[in-house]
């Protein structure tokens, strides 16, 4: 069968041959056991309905195999023969361009290279996941193939419910992940209902199609880190930053480190993530013994080298050793995946890499203490460097509000906020998020590096327009991703689909997306898909990190990501989603997302400025009712611009007032 053949074939008549594992990809580790002996067989019961009859007996036994082994139903044997990669649009049997646009996006997101565990189907962050399983994956593809412009794809957690008539003007597809009733939104529960197979954590570009490998994450970390450093007036040559996490950040932390010309320091355990990121230039030097690694900091140090060194191994022996051979480290955070604590997002010290999997499953309450007892020592350490004048921030990873649950000292003298500001409070609210400014994205469907290089070019073009009047208070802000693009070939970013991201707000958006849909009617380059990552003005309520420079008293609630997703729907996104959970984990976040095709169209053109100068400024419109400068001087500015857009602006309150109540 020729891979055409295949993608419309959905779940095939007849079963493949089973699949062993491959014992060279990085897979999932196993899932705390959560079911029942019923609810077992409710998990397996649900997993056969994907299936004809026939095929029962034999998936029965298969299906029990796996979620004893795994924790999970992820029907291995599903998984398809073909390499997964994003190819161009044109090699996806589709009616619409909409629907081959999509299927380049997941199979993107699948990729070996892009993936953290592609055989069960998650990208990032431990547990985000597209689908739940192959089954769910096949059924997607064929609908997709089948779908013309008057139908919109449902799809519930990964499942898909089903192709329904729509219109032209509806989105193609519709996703939600994660959404449980409240009353039973523990996390207890999801994982049981995730391991009946009827809910799972989506992340948020996971499960929007919308991840385009460690690129997204690195631009997010080097403004941070540039920013960082500005905060503390300190030259990045010569001084170091100490992180950890390379599997589930995607290592983006080295490299976001070499474009900010600092010394970047990452420790992380697993062997196989280290050798990845090596092999792929991401890390310049591996190290595993700690002595070596204070001989070569020093030596850096000395050198003023900008250099990105993996130390593999548990980060808590970085800065304990560290602080002993006083090595000062400038500005610090931690990146691994401590939303997802008890399953392998977060490895406690004085445990290997593999005993800690075996625990995960087989001892999963020692497991927990363990990594309680490791935060505890963690956070203590950070606060020796801290006291010695290490800028410490939280990356919106969980690490804080994780380690205030393990009883660590981490709460400022209120009792109620952290002693340590998340970069969001610090850097990326006031500085980006306020003013409009985020992770605008692009991927070229083509999949050609010429069509890369040109958008890139085009982007640099409207940028440096937009400059020339742009006002003081974003100056920097323009002249960092100026920057940034200049050099983005040449830092090497790509990794999976040709895809580039930057931070843009509404103006610098829509203007972009304008010159592609011109670019591409004029035959220079192909179609395009836009999108954007959850680290963003509108798209995400999330206290501990896109929205914890709010502090109105709303930062605990969601209506601005719901909002932002159903704006989206029909303003002219081709397709949008919606999750509980992002960044900082499932519960903890709720995220609106959305990809929008444009191939040359004057149609595109309408739809790009009412969907993109909504789906920044309903974030920006909030910002400013919570009275952030930044917003309300943006907002205003959006307002002088276009007559339509009215909002309701905040009346200050002089302290006077409330002195007495």
């Amino acid at each position: 069968m020729t891979f055409k053949d295949q993608i419309k074939e959905g779940i095939p008549n007849v079963l493949p041959k089973k699949i062993d594992l491959d014992p060279t990809i990085n897979h999932a580790p196993k899932r705390e056991e959560v079911l029942s002996i019923n609810e077992k067989k409710l998990a397996i019961s649900n997993a056969l309905r994907y299936f004809d009859k026939i095929h029962h007996e034999i998936l029965s036994k298969e299906f029990s195999d796996e979620l004893n082994q795994f924790g999970r139903i992820y029907m291995y044997r599903l998984r398809p023969s073909y390499k997964m990669y994003a190819r161009s649009i044109e090699e996806y049997p589709c009616k619409t361009k909409q629907a081959g646009a999509i299927m380049l996006m997941i199979q993107n997101n699948l990729n070996k290279d892009v993936a953290q565990h592609p055989h069960e189907l998650i990208t990032y962050g431990g547990n985000g996941s597209v689908f739940q399983n192959w089954a769910q994956y096949r059924l997607c593809m064929k609908y997709l193939s089948q779908m013309n412009n008057n139908q919109t794809l449902v799809i519930n957690s990964g499942h898909p419910l089903g192709l329904f008539p729509s219109n032209n003007n509806a989105p193609r597809v519709v996703v939600s992940n994660g959404m449980m009733i409240p009353n039973y939104s523990s996390k207890e529960n999801f994982e049981k209902f995730n391991a009946l197979g009827v809910t799972q954590y989506g992340q948020m570009t996971a499960g929007s199609y919308m991840y385009i490998g460690p690129q997204g994450i690195v631009h997010g970390t080097t403004i941070t880190v540039l920013n960082a450093f500005r905060k503390i007036n300190k030259n990045p040559l010569g001084k170091v930053f100490v992180t950890s996490g390379l599997g589930g950040m995607s290592g983006a932390q080295p490299k976001a480190g070499n474009i900010a010309k600092c010394i970047t320091v990452c420790a992380e355990v697993n062997d196989k993530v280290v050798k990845t990121r090596h092999s792929q230039g991401w890390i310049d030097e591996v190290f595993t013994d700690i002595a070596e690694l204070i001989k070569r900091v020093k030596v850096a140090k000395s050198n003023k080298e900008v250099v990105s060194i993996a130390f593999q191994g548990n980060i808590i022996t970085i800065w304990e050793e560290f602080y002993k051979h006083n090595i000062f480290i400038d500005i610090g955070s931690d990146q691994t995946s401590l939303h997802n604590p008890w399953s392998g997002g977060y490895y406690p010290y004085g445990l290997d890499f593999n005993s800690a999997n075996k625990m995960i499953s087989k001892d999963p309450e020692l497991f927990k203490s363990k990594v309680k007892q490791s935060l505890l020592l963690h956070a203590e350490l950070i606060n020796k460097h801290c006291q010695r004048g290490t800028y410490f921030f939280d990356y919106g990873n969980a690490f804080l509000l994780e380690a205030s649950k393990a009883g660590a000292d981490v709460f400022a003298e209120d009792g109620i906020n952290f002693k340590f500001p998340s970069y969001v409070q610090d850097i990326m609210g006031p500085m980006c998020f306020d003013y409009g400014f985020g992770p605008f994205r692009w991927v070229c469907a083509s999949n050609k590096q010429e069509d890369l290089d040109k958008t890139d070019e085009i982007a640099c073009q409207v940028l440096e327009k937009l400059m020339v009047n742009s006002p003081e208070e974003t100056k920097v802000q323009m002249q960092d991703n100026i920057d940034w693009i200049k050099s983005a070939k040449s830092n090497s970013l790509v990794v999976g689909s040709k895809a580039r991201i930057l931070y843009a707000d509404s103006t610098g958006r829509v203007e972009i997306a304008k010159a592609f849909n011109n670019a591409i009617a004029e035959n220079k380059i192909g179609i395009i898909v836009l999108g954007r990552d959850h680290h963003d003005v509108s798209g995400t309520d999330s206290p501990y990190r896109e929205t914890s420079n709010i502090y109105d008293g709303s930062k605990f609630t969601a209506d601005m990501a719901i909002q932002n997703v159903i704006g989206d729907s029909f303003r002219g996104a081709t397709w949008v989603s919606i999750h509980n959970g992002g960044g900082v984990g499932w519960g903890e976040v709720i995220n609106g997302g959305f990809g929008m095709v444009i191939e040359g169209s004057k149609e595109c053109e309408k739809k790009i400025e009412s969907m993109l100068h909504w789906d920044v400024n309903n974030g920006v419109a909030r910002r400013g009712w919570a009275r952030n400068s930044g917003a309300i001087f943006a907002i205003k500015k959006a307002m002088k611009s276009n007559s339509d857009l009215v909002v309701t602006l905040p009346n200050e309150v002089e302290d006077k007032y409330l002195k007495n109540i």
